[in-house]
């Protein structure tokens, strides 16, 4: 079986918990395909096998968490960093899950008043902060370029 692993507070603990059933040999013929370097680093720690959408290109089961939810179950992805990868291998899965504990439920999107991401690559990012911040203008939002430090 070929599993996408989420990235994120709550994607964590399915990681922990597949990394755990194959030590225990309840889980076997397990290949992930990671959607971070920080989910990557975790599921290698814990033993699980990993590829790539390369080497994989159809997903069996993606697991992943959500940043909020809504009660018509709409939801908001990304706000971790990882939301590019998330999306390549959530769009290659045969079935996706979302996994989420109850501080992620909202009345409405944008409910938790979190800053809503948008993923930019490097080239042309200053324009697209200002063509994001024009789009939005009337309601207030900001356009902030977040950065993952030094070393990244």
């Amino acid at each position: 079986m070929v599993l996408g692993l989420g990235t994120g507070s709550t994607a964590k603990h399915a990681v922990d918990r597949v990394g755990e059933l194959l030590r225990q040999g309840k889980l076997k013929d397990i290949i992930g395909i990671p959607t971070s370097k920080k989910t990557h680093e975790q599921a290698l720690s814990l033993g699980i096998p990993l590829s790539d959408l390369d080497s994989h290109p159809v997903v069996d089961l993606a697991i992943d968490g959500a940043d909020e939810v809504d009660p018509y179950l709409n939801l908001v992805k990304g706000r971790g960093g990882s939301l590019l990868r998330e999306k390549m291998v959530e769009g290659a899965c045969k079935k996706f899950v979302v996994i989420i504990d109850e501080s992620k439920l909202v009345n409405y999107i944008g409910g938790s008043g979190l800053a809503m991401s948008v993923e930019v690559i490097q080239f042309c990012w200053k324009f697209t902060a200002s063509r994001l911040q024009n789009l939005f203008q009337e309601s207030s939002c900001v356009a902030k370029l977040r950065t993952l430090g030094k070393k990244a």
